[in-house]
């Protein structure tokens, strides 16, 4: 890669960043793009809920084989083979990295319910803020 194209790389690279930041401070977005960050409160929800869909998916289907894979395991390491100690190391290292990854998307659906949760409260305090203003202003 020659020097002048990585120059030209890194100067397209920092002009993407500025326009994907959501405090543009005077730069306007790229051609097509909305400057506003905007929540849709049904879209939150069906990303939750396909998150806790996955969740209990991976839940069910992760523990598929896990006590025929263990008892095989068991079985071969007391025939003496060491192709059991190998499974056993297998078998707990998918128990953890499918619980990990259980527990991940718990987590999403979790803070998108959180999300939701706290979008409509900001939206009702600036709705009633709105509203006492106004009243306040017609009672002076």
């Amino acid at each position: 890669m020659a020097w002048e194209e990585w120059q030209r790389l890194k100067a397209a690279a920092a002009d993407r960043d500025a326009r994907t930041r959501l405090n543009s401070a005077g730069r306007t977005p790229g051609p097509g793009a909305d400057a506003d960050l905007a929540v849709h409160d049904d879209e939150l929800g069906q990303l939750g809920a396909i998150a806790n869909r996955l969740r209990d998916r991976l839940r069910r289907d992760a523990d598929h084989a896990r006590e025929a894979t263990f008892g095989a395991a068991v079985e071969l390491s007391g025939a003496g083979l060491r192709t059991g100690t190998a499974l056993t190391e297998l078998h707990d290292a998918w128990n953890t990295k499918s619980r990990t990854l259980v527990d991940a998307c718990g987590h999403i659906s979790n803070h998108l319910d959180f999300t939701r949760a706290q979008h409509k409260k900001d939206d009702d305090k600036v709705a009633t803020s709105v509203s006492v203003s106004v009243i306040n202003k017609y009672m002076k």
